[in-house]
């Protein structure tokens, strides 16, 4: 493999300049970056990749080259030796994505495999494979436009919203669609997020430069999830969000609203959109399918105000298009075909069933030292227990035998959070079994036999 310097040494007129070559390569080469048997670019190239002399270059290999840096190979080229070379002590940790220990994870928003049709979706995929012309050519940048065309339709009908295909932008997830749009609004403005928990999001606005702010009637910008408020899974109920609309209006804050999870209000009817009850005209707003099909399936979409789409329109060309051609045009086809609409009928009744079954799995292996609650979503339970132990506490134990789960400190305990999409129906009781012993409850006599059949 050859190495190709990509900048300069920094110059230095005290230092003859093919010193200075020599010291860039001594110090890649000690340090490890530049491993043995690393081949180095020709002395023409490092001459142009410098931006120094041929001669300069040649100098500095033949310097290297006496001190055992590197050698010379006839008709080959120039070497790194071993001579030098230590192995790092230690590796730079890799990022964990998924603890492998974790076997139940009651924190998780993931899908149950049941709730999607994985045939249904690759006859979708291979139809739009099939589409040989239009896979030839890079995506729109502000996402394919039939499917800017079927989301105006579809948040038009089911969330209220007041938009047009020039308004939405397509991302791959809304991570991507918060770097496009913190470019659109431009740094030095002070955000403010309700959920906290939203660190991704919080994080962005940091680096693009946002100041974080924590009383939220001092900042010009608030991002909020109405429809998810929190990790337990609140609602803002419709008075609540005309009185945000005119309390941002009144001193001319701008809201961002995250419409996470707004197709899963089972306990109360559902309510409309901030951005339709502003009529479109200052709320910016943000939506996503992977709820809907898989947390994999990275398909978001935002919808801009009409004053935000000539500097959209500026910094547009930027910004290439990062979710998946394929999946924008079998998406299109799924939403058109109605498959949308029924994918969320059937998604609602799986996940109320499961939830309900985690209740009564939790109050039967738990017993009175538990008082549960359905979240206004349907998708957490809220299990009240009387223990003893901090949240901090619960969830180190339950982690290291095997439960994620996220608890909350109580008046007379702790409350658990129960999301059960990410632990199998058969192993509910088994996961709840391991908690309700982490927490030192004793057990409850008329779910003894559950108990003993789900631990065998």
């Amino acid at each position: 493999m050859e190495h190709v310097p990509t900048f300069s040494p920094l110059l230095d007129a005290h230092i003859p300049l093919y010193m200075q070559v020599y010291t860039y390569y001594k110090e890649l080469i000690t340090n490890g970056k530049l491993p043995p048997k690393t081949r180095l670019p020709s002395i023409r190239r490092c001459a142009q990749a410098l931006s120094v002399s041929r001669t300069t270059a040649e100098s500095a290999y033949l310097q290297l080259c006496a001190d055992g840096y590197i050698l010379s190979k006839p008709q080959s080229g120039y070497y790194v030796t071993d001579l030098y070379f230590h192995a790092p002590q230690t590796k730079p940790a890799a990022v964990k994505t998924h603890d492998p220990k974790i076997r139940y994870d009651f924190s998780s928003l993931s899908a149950d495999r049941e709730s999607f049709d994985f045939d249904l979706w690759r006859r979708y995929l291979k139809s739009a494979l099939r589409q040989d012309e239009r896979l030839l050519s890079y995506g729109e940048v502000q996402g394919e436009q039939d499917l800017r065309e079927a989301v105006a339709q579809y948040v038009t009908e089911a969330r209220g919203a007041v938009c047009t295909p020039e308004r939405i932008v397509i991302g791959a997830g809304v991570q991507s669609l918060l770097h496009i749009l913190c470019a659109v609004l431009g740094s030095g403005q002070s955000i403010a997020f309700r959920d906290k928990a939203f660190a991704q999001g919080i994080a962005i606005f940091r680096d693009h430069g946002f100041t974080i702010c924590e009383d939220e009637a001092k900042a010009q910008l608030l991002y909020t999830s109405p429809s998810h408020m929190n990790r337990r899974g609140d609602i803002m109920s419709t008075p609540e969000r005309i009185e945000l609309l005119r309390s941002a209006n009144a001193r001319g804050a701008t809201l961002i609203e995250d419409d996470y999870d707004n197709e899963f209000g089972y306990f109360s009817r559902s309510s409309p959109a901030l951005q339709g009850l502003d009529g479109g005209r200052s709320v910016i707003y943000i939506g996503t399918f992977s709820k809907l099909l898989l947390p994999s399936i990275r398909l978001s979409f935002m919808i801009l105000p009409d004053a935000l789409i000539p500097r959209y329109r500026k910094i547009a060309p930027l910004y290439n298009q990062t979710a998946s051609k394929t999946e924008q045009i079998a998406l299109c086809r799924f939403i058109r075909d109605g498959r949308l609409t029924g994918q969320i009928r059937k998604i609602r009744r799986l996940y109320i069933q499961k939830t309900l079954y985690v209740k009564q799995i939790a109050e039967r292996v738990f017993g009175e030292a538990v008082r549960t609650e359905v979240s206004e979503t349907g998708f957490v339970v809220k299990a009240h227990l009387q223990t003893g132990l901090s949240p901090e506490a619960l969830q180190l134990a339950a982690a290291k035998a095997g439960v994620a789960v996220y608890a909350e400190r109580a008046a007379d305990g702790v409350t658990l959070l129960l999301s059960g999409s990410g632990v199998p129906k058969d192993e509910v009781g088994k996961a709840l079994e391991i908690l309700r012993q982490i927490c030192q409850i004793p057990a409850n006599e008329s779910a003894r036999g559950v108990c003993e059949s789900v631990l065998n």
